[in-house]
């Protein structure tokens, strides 16, 4: 189950997210040419992946913000640029190209000091934008929290597109990193929930003056926790649905 679209229309052109959209594929491709040399690779996380025991004892500080912009394969990147691109552009739309800009790097900031602050002497190599596109999506459900997302989802054969809110499909995001969190206690590697968990609550907070600005609980109430203009629509879904041959 992965959201492909939503029915929040922007009205100005999300130059910031496309530019960030397109920084971390460039930097991936440049990273990808150390994927079959793995000292080289080791070498390139050394210097600019986010590992918490060189923030803390080195004073690494450059790789709170370069990690942002590195991934660990082809399904890492895309499945952060999909929901850079879904969430991002309706955040820049409501922030303004610039504070958007500042938002989106201090939501992955607080994800890495999240991460630091909590396994200070871990030597595992932290990368990806998740920590920062967290935030956007925390900052996307306090403003629409009833928006429309479409949803795809595979059981197997079955295939089928739902559209359902976003504080359900966002809320189940957040649910699960922290379910995850307590799941993976003790183990080395993998998912970095903890940086997820704090890129979320801080684009909560710093989405909130905007909220309050903007009416608070009286701009839910004015447009139900939808946009404030018309949603998008789109013509029916063109995926067949498989059954089973009897």
């Amino acid at each position: 189950m992965f959201p492909i679209r939503d029915h929040n229309p922007s009205s100005r052109t999300p130059w910031v997210t496309y530019a960030l959209v397109a920084a971390n594929v460039v930097v991936f491709l440049f990273q990808w040419r150390f994927a079959d040399n793995g000292p080289a690779l080791s070498d390139f996380y050394d210097r600019w992946a986010l590992i918490p025991a060189a923030v803390t004892y080195d004073g690494a500080y450059q790789q709170l913000f370069t990690s942002m912009f590195l991934h660990a394969g082809f399904m890492h990147i895309g499945g952060n640029m999909l929901f850079l691109w879904i969430f991002g552009d309706n955040l820049e739309d409501q922030m303004g190209h610039a504070p958007y800009l500042i938002f989106y790097f201090a939501c992955g900031l607080a994800a890495g000091l999240t991460q630091v602050l909590t396994d200070p002497a871990s030597t595992t190599p932290t990368v990806g934008a998740s920590g920062a596109i967290a935030g956007v999506m925390g900052g996307y459900l306090l403003l629409f929290p009833r928006a429309r997302v479409d949803i795809l989802v595979i059981f197997i054969i079955f295939f089928r597109v739902f559209s359902i809110p976003a504080f359900l499909l966002l809320g189940l995001w957040f649910g699960l990193q922290v379910l995850g969190e307590f799941d993976s206690r003790g183990a080395t590697g993998g998912i970095a929930y903890l940086a997820h968990i704090g890129g979320f609550l801080a684009g909560l907070l710093l989405t909130m003056p905007l909220w309050l600005w903007r009416g608070g609980p009286g701009f839910w109430q004015t447009n139900g926790g939808q946009p404030p203009h018309p949603a998008a629509i789109y013509s029916a879904s063109t995926i067949p649905i498989v059954r089973r041959r009897k």
